[in-house]
């Protein structure tokens, strides 16, 4: 039967009408129009959307840059109706052997998994110290064992760069993950080991390259900051650049989730717990950005095998942004806890010596996506409050963390402004901590 006969192809194609209908709506509110019905509304709206940022007088490059984005995906779901079906793979790229360096902490748990489920051969290059079939919250015992199954493992040092270049010279690996490079010496065995068989290069690098800039959100043509404590993902970047390989370089702001080394969400998460004020630096309304670590998975996944990502660099992060005292309301909502007490102090004021007071660098820090959204057909899945209940409910919420609370900070704070120190409410005293849990006891 023709797939514009079958019924499952015709409901699956004008199910996928009323999704970019309910999208595109927005843009086309200024016109009064009503939803499409059909492929020739969809030439419409493209021309309408245009039409609406051309008559758009403020911030004209940034709704040039939101046309990019429409267009783009206008272009991908005419693509799916006009040649797709209800089976279609939703991923053209044909297995690969893929190298990943690291994989066993935080990003790379979340990317060998969607990698392992393309059907690609993933091999972890670690130093051992961690289990390479690493359990985390999202598995079932089946989905486990499968992944175990399937992921291999190279043992070193990536310090020892003979020996780096000499393993991975015999394995014919034709994509790179590097999740864990810091340094650009670091990167040069990799692709004197792979030169033969590297078909892409992609590096994990981070917004915090960017230099501090009155207009925002950063995007990936601003200019960057070479005194950087980022500084090697710099450099690593241009030797990618200078090599000739193809490669792309993703720049994710900051990043949450399940197993997150990192204590974003957990910092608040420990003080909402314990009913303490949460201490927020300034005024508060420093603008920032958090991305959900499945949505950066999500983001890498999207790059292999993608023509318009060669040799480019990508923002990857929220779609939205967020104020610091947002983020702590955020949190508060995403435990079912109260909206919390927030202190606002100047850091000026205060000597913390190596303790660190607040998570996050006391700055507006936050990037634009469009680009990453237009060429690599990435939205990301989770919003602010729904991902930190994700990482709330599989990770803090079940008595598991990677660091013990710290109050001295905030002690120190509540002393100077309050005149005195928190006092937990009897209640709050006298419960007992809740037991770490293992990570056999998340299923």
């Amino acid at each position: 039967m023709d797939k514009t006969t079958n019924p499952s192809a015709i409901a699956w194609h004008n199910n996928n009408l009323i999704h970019l209908s309910q999208f595109l709506a927005p843009v086309l509110g200024a016109y009064g129009s009503a939803a499409p019905v059909g492929s020739q509304d969809l030439d419409k709206m493209q021309v309408a959307s245009r039409q609406n940022v051309r008559s758009t007088a403020v911030r004209p490059k940034a709704a040039a840059r939101r046309v990019q984005v429409i267009s783009a995906r206008y272009s991908n779901w005419r693509d799916q109706l006009a040649n797709s079906s209800p089976s279609s793979s939703s991923s053209s790229v044909e297995p690969k052997k893929i190298l990943m360096m690291g994989g066993t902490r935080f990003i790379g748990l979340y990317l060998a998994r969607q990698l392992v489920e393309a059907g690609h051969e993933v091999t972890l290059f670690t130093r051992g110290k961690k289990k390479v079939a690493y359990e985390i919250p999202d598995d079932t015992p089946s989905s486990f064992a499968s992944f175990s199954r399937s992921i291999k493992h190279i043992q070193g040092d990536r310090m020892d760069f003979p020996e780096v270049e000499r393993k991975l010279a015999r394995e014919g690996f034709q994509v790179v993950y590097d999740i864990n490079g810091r340094e650009a010496v670091e990167v040069e065995p990799v692709l004197k080991g792979t030169k033969s068989t590297l078909e892409q290069y992609i590096y994990c690098s981070s917004a915090g390259v960017y230099l501090k800039n009155d207009m925002m959100p950063h995007r990936e043509e601003d200019a960057v900051d070479p005194k950087s404590r980022h500084k090697g993902k710099l450099d690593t970047e241009e030797l990618l650049r200078k090599s000739g390989v193809n490669f792309t370089s993703i720049r994710p702001v900051y990043i949450y989730g399940p197993l997150n080394y990192n204590p974003v969400e957990e910092w608040f998460f420990h003080r909402l717990k314990a009913g303490r004020p949460i201490p927020v630096p300034g005024s508060g309304q420093q603008v920032t950005q958090l991305g959900h670590v499945k949505d950066l998975a999500t983001a890498f996944v999207q790059v292999l095998g993608n023509k318009k990502a060669a040799r480019q660099i990508y923002n990857i992060s929220g779609e939205r942004f967020v104020t610091f005292d947002g983020i702590a309301k955020a949190c508060a909502k995403a435990m079912g806890a109260p909206e919390p007490e927030i202190i606002h102090y100047n850091a000026k004021e205060f000597d913390f010596g190596k303790d660190k007071p607040f998570p996050m660098r006391d700055q507006h820090f936050f990037a634009s996506v469009d680009k990453a959204m237009a060429d690599l057909d990435w939205q990301p899945e989770f919003g602010l409050v729904g991902g930190l209940t994700d990482s709330y409910n599989k990770d803090f919420g079940r008595g598991t963390f990677r660091k013990e609370a710290n109050f001295k900070c905030d002690d120190l704070i509540l002393e100077k402004i309050k005149g005195s120190a928190f006092s937990a409410p009897k209640a709050s005293a006298a419960a007992a901590p809740a037991p770490a849990m293992s990570r056999a006891s998340w299923r």
